[in-house]
């Protein structure tokens, strides 16, 4: 475990005075700490990056969240040492909900419902008043913009409140952008930064994991206009806007700091649902097994197994078994398997889950619904196979790893070759999926759904106590760049959980 205060600086040795036998003692205690910037200049300090820089939680993004940003965490930080106000364009409550013209195009945030059999989250009621085209004036320190992929912080027309009703802007940013041909970046630099932090690219993946793998993985695509939402971005277009990124926020000599990306698979949106959360008593178990339901099915590829059309393996996979019982993988189309359906067009590329595959979180509550209310065997998961949407299944989660690889070699390098702070995102996040991080009262913060206090509801980002061990670890890595001693904070102070 890692402990908090090893972000913190020492607080000074106690100093032992002599004293003569007519001088009363004096009451001594730890020097005080002078903080520095060291060779940094925080004056101007401008946030760029996607939802992960806004303080987005529990699936929208809220008063409440935004002021629990990392980056408003380093700014209080900064503030020590010189540090400037730190200007967030804030939404209009703390429900999260958006509108365009009075129409919903956002949900409100996620709270804990306790009234069900088990605690679950559900969007909390009210009407939330933050309108899209009520545009805010001013500069902004935090452009973090919900959504945005790499390529698009430096879109022209991405802050368009016309382009928003078009899906071709981005409603976040429409809010705040200073024109309607705005680009992210050019907004952010041209605010007279003097130090930047930019967390960028999340989104060039985890779209397409979210999604079970829906999109298409893009590499060799070097037009980006081509691509869906749900698509995987060509690391070379990766690249390339990162690096226009990078100059454009360093053209006037700012320093800043760079984080790399963690690995989708640390997140509790595909950690927390189990391959084999069915349970079965013996008479369902028995006619799912049965001629009259996956016995046919099975029977089929056997046959084709006989024929050499596939091989004992694929038979293995692919065949459908129940149990009496606990601990039944649920059945899933998978469009990586053979296709069948020209020898026999009941076999379809379906198997049962197994522990190398990855439910989404989302799954917890379609799996064991009824996918035809008027047909009670019609079960989700059981009778009725997850479609793609549901599950990562490894050879996805193979173009995940691919490209996480690849953004994160890249991000790497620019962190050198613009001599910039390089924050470990990737382990950091991995630590607190693997082992959590120990408080100073003792508690541990971990990657637990719910209650590990590390991640918000949605199972994606974090909770302002995760996103707290984020800022300590910018911070480190700006000391240890700059030679400051900033302070950090203590996640303590921050929640773990939103109860309202």
């Amino acid at each position: 475990m890692k402990k908090f205060y090893a972000f913190l600086p020492f607080l000074g040795l106690f100093l032992i005075a002599c004293e003569d036998d007519t001088t009363p003692p004096e009451t001594t205690g730890p020097d005080p700490v002078e903080y520095t910037s060291g060779s940094a200049d925080f004056s101007n300090y401008v946030a760029v990056g996607n939802s992960l820089t806004a303080g987005f939680s529990d699936n929208a993004l809220f008063i409440d969240g935004q002021t629990a940003s990392f980056p408003n965490m380093l700014a209080s930080n900064f503030a020590l040492v010189g540090g400037g106000s730190f200007e967030i364009p804030f939404m209009a409550d703390n429900l999260g909900g958006m509108t365009l013209g009075g129409n919903k195009i956002a949900d409100n945030r996620y709270i804990l419902s306790f009234l069900g059999a088990s605690p679950s989250p559900e969007i909390i009621e009210g009407q939330g008043s933050t309108e899209v085209s009520q545009k805010l004036t001013g500069t902004y320190n935090n452009m973090g913009v919900p959504g945005a992929k790499s390529y698009e912080l430096l879109a022209p027309g991405y802050g368009s409140v016309t382009g928003v009703a078009m899906g071709t802007a981005n409603p976040y940013f429409a809010r705040f952008s200073s024109s309607e041909s705005a680009t992210v970046i050019g907004d952010a630099a041209a605010q007279g930064t003097t130090f930047f932090t930019v967390w960028a690219g999340a989104n060039d993946i985890l779209l397409y994991a979210t999604g079970g793998g829906t999109g298409v993985d893009r590499a060799g695509n070097l037009d980006p206009s081509t691509y869906n939402r749900n698509d995987v971005t060509d690391p070379n277009v990766f690249a390339g806007s990162l690096d226009a990124i990078l100059q454009a926020m360093t053209a006037n000599g700012a320093d800043g700091a760079i984080a790399n990306l963690p690995n989708v698979t640390d997140i509790p949106y595909f950690t927390t649902v189990p391959h084999n959360p069915i349970p079965l008593d013996a008479a369902t178990a028995a006619y799912l097994n049965s001629a009259e339901a996956y016995g046919a099915y099975n029977a089929g590829l056997a046959q084709l197994q006989q024929l050499s059309i596939i091989t004992e393996e694929e038979l293995k996979k692919r065949t459908i078994s129940f149990a009496a019982g606990e601990g039944n993988a649920v059945v899933i189309i998978d469009e990586d398997l053979t296709d069948l359906t020209g020898f026999n067009p009941a076999l379809i590329n379906m198997r049962q889950a197994t522990a190398d595959d990855l439910l989404v979180l989302t799954a917890r509550n379609h799996i064991g619904t009824l996918a035809d209310p008027d047909i009670p065997t019609s079960i989700n998961g059981v009778a009725v196979p997850l479609t793609d949407k549901w599950v990562l299944t490894p050879e996805e989660q193979t173009i995940v790893e691919n490209a996480l690889t690849s953004y994160n070699q890249t991000i790497a390098g620019l962190a050198t070759a613009y001599d910039l702070a390089f924050v470990d995102a990737n382990a950091l996040l991995a630590e607190l999926n693997a082992n959590g991080f120990q408080q100073a009262d003792g508690s541990v913060v971990d990657a637990t759904f719910a209650t590990g206090g590390g991640f918000s509801l949605d199972g994606v980002h974090p909770a302002p106590r995760g996103y707290a061990i984020v800022a300590n670890a910018f911070i480190e890595a700006i000391n240890a760049k700059y030679n400051s001693n900033l302070p950090g904070v203590n996640p303590l102070d921050y929640t773990g959980l939103y109860i309202d």
